[in-house]
């Protein structure tokens, strides 16, 4: 078998049991076990536990990214480029491996605050939020709405609880209903 097809067997064993089970309980023994590799070609791959979250991350990151982005490009308006976002969201959650919620506010989540400044870990969780941030300022200065930073920061809070209401099992989809609720903060095309 190929060494990047055992990687990427790895990859998605670890973001299935992560993102399922959760960080803190799925040790690498589990993973390579899943995986069906012993823990030696594990750790040739990865190298350690936060090595191995780390490039999970960077993956989900990347598909993610690919995902806001065409779905930016399929939206028909200023408008609609904005609120492309919970559409991307609605087809990265249909299309992608299965999580209880947000990989990056999961890992949020499971890491102590103290150890985040120097944590190549959350330094990919920050630089999930400032693309997201940074991407969503862009599109709203593009659709010229009014107060762009009040926009950004009710568009957030409408994302990150969409994201968050997936682990209570809301009655409704969650996700449609962020957009339904975006699409009524945004002024009137």
């Amino acid at each position: 078998m190929a060494r990047t097809d055992t990687r990427e067997r790895i990859l998605d064993t670890a973001e299935r049991l992560f993102f399922v089970d959760g960080i803190g309980v799925t040790g690498v023994d589990r993973v390579a076990s899943e995986a069906g590799v012993a823990i030696a070609t594990l750790y040739q791959h990865v190298g350690s536990k936060d090595r191995l979250l780390t490039a999970v991350l960077d993956r989900r990151l990347a598909a993610w990214t690919a995902q806001w982005e065409a779905s930016i490009a399929a939206a028909g308006s200023p408008r609609e480029r904005v609120l492309a976002l919970f559409d991307a969201l609605v087809e990265f959650r249909r299309s992608s491996g299965t999580t209880q919620w947000c990989c990056f506010l999961a890992t949020a989540s499971e890491r102590p605050r103290g150890v985040r400044a120097h944590d190549p870990v959350m330094a990919l969780v920050e630089a999930d939020t400032t693309a997201l941030v940074e991407r969503l300022r862009q599109l709203v200065d593009e659709a010229g709405i009014a107060d762009p930073e009040v926009t950004v920061a009710r568009l957030l809070v409408v994302y990150n609880g969409a994201l968050a209401s997936l682990l209570r099992g809301a009655p409704a989809d969650p996700l449609t209903e962020a957009r339904a609720i975006a699409d009524a903060l945004l002024p009137a095309s």
